[in-house]
């Protein structure tokens, strides 16, 4: 073979050094950088069936981002109620939930003294000092939980990791290891708000077809978070965070891969035509409520013909879950579970002791609690049965192009200069040799000139087969400033390797036949993912299975969020074989 390489070299004309592609305009990407401070607006859809189409994309990227995609095996809860407080209308219990396997979660459940079956709120706290206990004028956890119980729902009010009873991870925590497995602050505490659903769901004393959920500030964003991907959440009342103009600031806000082009916005306005109500403050970022934001989110609710399902109060005040606040919350719930309405007035309950309060005062969690290793290896070896387990190649795919966020790639062309784009300011360099026969397509590291000098082009174009030489995204002369400073980064923005991951997507899609992909260096990790993401028959000229693929690894190669939660190389190459074999002068073959 390679005497026959050699020969066909030496035959081959003399190629002159290749030129570097005509540089595009700047690309989208490096210009583009958004991040939680970027001013955001609501897409337009003319139908339903045009906002629903998004509204899952929306739901699919939170569930990603979340790593909870696909969802983990909801393993028995073991729930412990201790500790019962009596109380006027009302009694309070410590609770404990084992909602990982060696994972626990504290809270406290107000249940009403009257009998029957009662509705339920799942209330996750803000990032204030006593979290779940938080009781001072701005902000009083227990009071609104005291009130709701009174007037006749169950409440479970739950710890955001990190606080209180919930430390066996930090609030903030994560790094390029767990990015790759989708394990996160906000991906671990919306898994407890669905496992505290789960919870409440199944009490004896509740009716598990009126569940509502309200919280503020970073409760907010687990309110509006829970509501869009649990479907037994029946109203919700997130409170000073749905905002075009700040979209959370905390870890448990954030996770790579959430807002890739949408927003706290879109997220919300999943809701629909669910009753929601929205609550803001002159105060803080939430401020535009009433001119901007509910007006953009109820033309969603329009479109259901339930305009009148979404509602909006505006309580003069700084970032809050004040009394007027609380008051506003609980006619909304009261109107939505009872179907009845009044002044909604607060009355005083007793202030309780942190001791009678915490679930972990005087008592250990069991032996088998995990600690942060623990838990991350335990979340690892999950994801990774879970990938295994799944024989539907289809599923498997989706998974994996979801993990990328790879876009659409109908309308892909190339212009006069070479540039290959999807219109959507994307900017793909590239050298193209016209030919006959199956194209041959390549991806170097270092850009196209490097790629151009490769043997195995000479090679094809002295069998006159099509060319086709990309400059993805960052690399050669295409490599620009990136702004790459702010919080949080990825969760508004692709990951270089994503990026390139796009880019040979989009070239695959915009040739007439399938190509044989040859690639060196990392770059054969781009084109690996490219292909088993985009369902391409292209073959690749190099073996998958000969990649390293650990962390470490896909670190320095190809760092794409969620990458090993989706399965990883593993998934990658039960996906591309069946590819066609390298052929390095085959025929075109027609596009799937």
């Amino acid at each position: 073979m390679l005497a026959l390489l050699i020969a066909l070299l030496l035959q081959a004309p003399a190629v002159p050094t290749a030129p570097a592609p005509v540089q595009p305009p700047a690309d989208r990407r490096n210009v583009e950088v958004p991040d939680t401070d970027t001013h955001v607006v609501l897409g337009t859809f003319p139908t339903r069936e045009a906002w629903e189409a998004h509204r899952d994309r929306v739901k699919a990227r939170i569930l990603t981002a979340a790593g909870l995609d696909p969802m983990p095996e909801r393993t028995p809860l073991n729930p412990q109620r201790f500790g019962k407080l009596e109380r006027d209308g009302y009694t309070i219990e410590k609770v404990l939930l084992e909602t990982w396997p060696g994972f626990f979660l504290g809270g406290n459940l107000y249940v009403p003294t009257s009998p029957g079956k009662h509705p339920a709120i799942v209330s996750p706290h803000g990032h204030w000092n006593y979290g779940r206990l938080e009781h001072q004028p701005l902000a009083s956890v227990p009071m609104r939980a005291a009130n709701l119980a009174r007037r006749g729902h169950v409440v479970f009010i739950y710890d955001m990791v990190g606080y209180n009873d919930t430390r066996q991870v930090p609030h903030a925590f994560g790094g390029p290891r767990e990015t790759l497995w989708g394990f996160g602050p906000l991906g671990l505490q919306l898994w407890d708000s669905i496992r505290a659903v789960d919870f409440v769901a199944a009490l004896p004393e509740v009716d598990a077809t009126r569940i509502g959920a309200t919280g503020a500030s970073g409760g907010g964003t687990q309110t509006f978070l829970l509501a869009a991907v649990d479907d037994r959440i029946a109203y919700a009342a997130p409170v000073n965070m749905v905002s075009a103009y700040m979209q959370g600031g905390s870890p448990c806000e954030n996770a790579p891969g959430l807002r890739l082009g949408i927003s706290n916005l879109d997220i919300a306005a999943t809701f629909a035509p669910k009753p929601m109500l929205l609550i803001s403050a002159t105060g803080d970022w939430t401020k535009h409520v009433p001119q901007e934001e509910y007006p953009a989110i109820k033309r969603i609710y329009d479109l259901y013909g339930a305009g009148d399902k979404l509602t909006q109060h505006q309580v003069d005040a700084p970032h809050n879950y004040n009394q007027q606040t609380r008051e506003h919350v609980y006619r909304f719930m009261d109107q939505q579970a009872f179907g009845r309405s009044d002044d909604g007035k607060e009355r005083s309950a007793p202030v309780e002791r942190l001791g009678d309060m915490l679930a972990l005062m005087g008592r250990t969690l069991p032996a088998h609690a995990l600690d942060y290793e623990g838990l991350f290896t335990d979340w690892r070896r999950a994801a990774t049965r879970q990938a295994e387990a799944t024989t539907d190649l289809g599923q498997l795919r989706a998974r994996l192009a979801r993990a990328v966020a790879l876009p659409g790639l109908a309308g892909v062309t190339r212009d006069a200069s070479g540039t290959i784009t999807r219109g959507e300011g994307d900017r793909v360099p590239s050298l193209w040799t016209p030919g006959k026969g199956r194209p041959l397509v390549v991806i170097h590291p270092d850009g196209a000139p490097a790629g151009a000098a490769l043997p195995e082009v000479a090679i094809a174009r002295k069998a006159r087969r099509p060319v086709l030489v990309l400059q993805v995204f960052q690399t050669g002369t295409s490599k620009a400033d990136r702004k790459r400073t702010h919080n949080h980064w990825l969760t508004f923005n692709v990951s270089d390797d994503q990026a390139r991951v796009h880019d040979i997507a989009a070239a695959l899609a915009w040739l007439p036949a399938d190509a044989d992909v040859l690639a060196v260096g990392a770059a054969r990790y781009w084109a690996a993912v490219a292909v088993a993401a985009s369902g391409a028959r292209d073959a690749l000229a190099f073996d998958v299975a000969g990649l390293p693929a650990d962390d470490q690894d896909l670190q320095a190669q190809c760092f794409i969020p969620a990458l090993q939660r989706a399965g990883g190389l593993r998934a990658v190459q039960r996906l591309v074989n069946g590819s066609r074999s390298w052929a390095s002068s085959g025929q075109a073959s027609s596009r799937r």
